[in-house]
């Protein structure tokens, strides 16, 4: 199976400087907690991603003004990426080893194309996703890991 079979499509996209309450509206309309953060919607080369908990975190927990603040303040970074070709396996691998929950995916020009998340894995592949909670789940040496994606 195939990255293409479990991703989601065109995922919403925004740039660093986007507006917090912007990309919470995204989240909201779009029913998802991670939008990826690209380089401008032209490219739309993913540079980082947002997730409700980074807001929550990275914004409120802070005492940062959210209404003020943009994705740049508060993405996650680096960016994990598959590509549409690559196995559901390696993408698993993938999550597991960066101890990420959601993974970019990218086209041959690099730009964001989709997303795959545990719950794409759970939903398509049956018994693999206990194995990616498991290896996304363990906890790191690194409080600054690449959290909440």
């Amino acid at each position: 199976m195939q990255v293409r079979d479990v991703m989601t499509s065109n995922p919403a996209c925004c740039t660093p400087d986007t507006p917090l309450p912007e990309i919470a509206q995204m989240m909201a309309d779009h029913d998802c907690g991670c939008i990826p953060v690209v380089e401008d919607q032209g490219s739309k080369k993913p540079i980082g991603m947002i997730t409700d908990r980074d807001i929550a975190l990275r914004g409120v927990a802070q005492g940062g003004d959210v209404s003020t603040m943009t994705a740049g303040d508060c993405m996650s970074t680096p960016v994990v990426t598959v590509t549409p070709e690559d196995s559901v396996d390696d993408c698993c691998r993938k999550m597991e080893d960066n101890q990420v929950r959601r993974v970019a995916v990218v086209d041959n020009q690099g730009g964001c194309c989709g997303m795959v998340a545990q719950a794409d894995v759970a939903l398509n592949t049956g018994g693999q996703a206990s194995e990616v909670v498991r290896g996304v789940s363990q906890p790191t040496d690194s409080a600054n890991n690449v959290q909440g994606q």
